[in-house]
């Protein structure tokens, strides 16, 4: 496993740390519901996605290179949907949702190129 991808790993580690921190923080200490659910669903993503660097990995280790491609869309995706997610939460300008979706398109690219890469991988012999 290369550096790239240990920083990867520990990326993702730390995206399911704050994942657990946000979901906590929203269940616990917000009042706002609408600010709960945006913690609530930013934390949901962020943690399968997080997940989602792992299994990036685990196929990348099985000779699918494509899918050392995941974890860069993945964590992106994280960062801009759940990261704008967490700040409207904060009391962010609601029109920083606008850039969420652009996240959430992040995901569906990391998961076809988990796809294509998974499907593709040699078989073992």
């Amino acid at each position: 496993m290369g550096s790239l991808d240990r920083i990867w790993l520990g990326l993702a580690a730390i995206g399911g740390l704050l994942a657990v921190a946000m979901g906590a923080f929203g269940a616990h200490g917000m009042e706002d519901p609408q600010a709960r659910q945006w913690l609530a669903t930013g934390a949901n993503y962020l943690m399968t996605h997080s997940l989602a660097v792992f299994a990036a990995a685990f196929v990348a280790a099985g000779g699918a290179r494509l899918a050392r491609l995941a974890p860069v869309l993945f964590l992106t995706g994280a960062a801009v949907f759940s990261g704008s997610l967490f700040a409207m939460a904060m009391g962010a300008p609601r029109i920083l949702g606008a850039v969420t979706p652009v996240g959430g398109l992040l995901f569906m690219g990391g998961w076809i190129v988990l796809a294509v890469a998974a499907l593709s991988r040699p078989p073992k012999t």
